[in-house]
């Protein structure tokens, strides 16, 4: 068991990486980033290009980190670069800048020659990211309270506080955040950022605005969650 978690570069007389060695760290750092990328697939819409990334990164890390071990400023110069590359990179969500993180790491542990503690370190974190996959974590029921509105109202109607009172009693909080004119300027609409207070009152809370706006068009979508995609 030591053994296994020795590194394979701990020794003192190690000057160079033989051939050996160098293909040994790149074939478990391929083996690793498989299995994050599978891991990465289950109960998740992805991309070809993504997971292929995925599947190769531990490996390009490791080789990196294996050709500067040692060399403080090479190590600077290499961190920098990959800086460069992450912000030249299209945003991407939460889910895909933590997998990315962990291929980086499994990558940067085999490249420093713990292949054991490389392995370990990806299991642990694989059978983490499917649990925490498989759980809801309160996501449904904050997505069912979290709504978008958009009231047609007639444009004798003053929009302004007109639906207060109702949104007061139904909702947690709520603002106009869009006034636009429809209908040649007949009509406004008006768009709603609201959080319900209880999901199953919405049709009630729709039918008490039909009556303050002369029964017009009414629309209520999914509110976009940005702060999911940071």
């Amino acid at each position: 068991m030591h053994n296994l978690f020795k590194g394979l570069f701990d020794s003192e007389y190690v000057t160079h990486i033989s051939v050996t060695d160098f293909l040994l760290c790149m074939g478990i750092s391929l083996v690793l980033g498989i299995i994050l990328a599978f891991a990465y697939m289950y109960r998740s819409r992805y991309t070809k290009s993504f997971v292929v990334t995925l599947a190769l990164l531990p490996t390009v890390v490791c080789v990196v980190i294996m050709l500067v071990n040692g060399n403080v400023g090479t190590g600077v110069a290499v961190a920098g670069a990959f800086s460069l590359v992450r912000f030249r990179s299209v945003p991407g969500s939460a889910k895909e800048i933590c997998t990315l993180f962990l291929a980086m790491g499994s990558g940067l542990i085999a490249g420093m020659g713990y292949l054991g503690f490389a392995v370990l370190f990806t299991l642990v974190m694989v059978v983490i990211f499917l649990l925490y996959s498989r759980l809801d974590l309160g996501t449904k029921k904050n997505e069912a309270l979290y709504k978008t509105m958009t009231i047609t109202i007639p444009e004798d109607l003053d929009y302004t506080g007109v639906f207060d009172e109702i949104f007061a009693e139904y909702t947690s909080s709520c603002s106009l955040i869009r006034v636009k004119t429809t209908n040649m300027g007949s009509m406004y609409r008006l768009t709603y950022n609201v959080v319900l207070r209880d999901s199953s009152k919405e049709k009630e809370m729709i039918d008490k605005l039909r009556c303050r706006n002369g029964n017009l068009e009414i629309s209520v979508s999914q509110q976009e969650n940005i702060v999911a995609e940071l």
